[in-house]
Parts: C-alpha cells; sequence; structure tokens
C-alpha cells in the first residue's frame, strides 16, 4: 500500500513559477528598449567591372567599391537591395536589432513554455 504524499511543498518549489513569471516580465521590458529593426545581412562588395583592360581584372586589391547591399531571404528567394554608403550603418545597426529581437523572442518561447508546463501541472493536481 501507497503512502499518501505530503500536501505541504518545498519552499524553492513554490517560489520557482513567481521566478519564472519574474524573469518573463524582464523580458517583455527588453521588447521596449528595441528600435527599428529589418530582417537581412548588411555585405560590403568589392567588384571587378569586367573590362580586360581594367587593373581590378587581375589584381583583388584594386577592385571598386565598396558598395553596400541588405540581403535577405522573402519567399524563398534571395533579395538584395543596394545601399548608399550613408545608410549601410543605419541598416547593419537595424540587422543587430532584429538578432535581439529573434533572441528575445526565443527566450520567452522556451520561458512560456515552461511556465505553461508548471500551470498545466497544478491544475491536474488534486486538490486539497
Amino acid at each position: 500500500m501507497s503512502r499518501p504524499r505530503p500536501s505541504t511543498r518545498r519552499p524553492e518549489q513554490r517560489t520557482q513559477p513567481d521566478r519564472h513569471a519574474q524573469r518573463f516580465q524582464e523580458l517583455k521590458r527588453g521588447l521596449d528598449q528595441l528600435e527599428y529593426f529589418c530582417r537581412g545581412t548588411v555585405l560590403k562588395r568589392m567588384m571587378k567591372c569586367g573590362k580586360a583592360t581594367c587593373a581590378c581584372y587581375s589584381d583583388p586589391g584594386k577592385r571598386h567599391g565598396p558598395y553596400f547591399e541588405l540581403t535577405y531571404k522573402a519567399n524563398g528567394k534571395t533579395v538584395n537591395v543596394k545601399l548608399a554608403p550613408e545608410a549601410a550603418p543605419l541598416y547593419k545597426a537595424a540587422s543587430l536589432q532584429y538578432r535581439k529581437l529573434k533572441t528575445l523572442l526565443s527566450r520567452l518561447e522556451k520561458l512560456s513554455q515552461t511556465i505553461l508546463r508548471q500551470q498545466a501541472k497544478l491544475a491536474q493536481s488534486p486538490r486539497d
């Protein structure tokens, strides 16, 4: 015959949902700190012009540029957008913000799943 489990829980078990909820709120506040964002990567390219008589044809160090592009995927296709040299730092910062957003959302999702599992366990546990 099995013995009934005591109804009192250890203090660390009681506070864990509170810690998770507090961490969730902290991560949500991180969303407020985000600036403008965009998906993609800013590339700095040095190009050959294609003229056989140009120095860039044979010497990679003498290629034309730098030219800046924003590259991202849309509907399964790679999209390249040419950027003015002055716009490149703006888009670079925006792409870093997008990465922060993705990381933050991933952390929020994992934490949400943990909290939901705990809440589901509590809902299923027998009432005293």
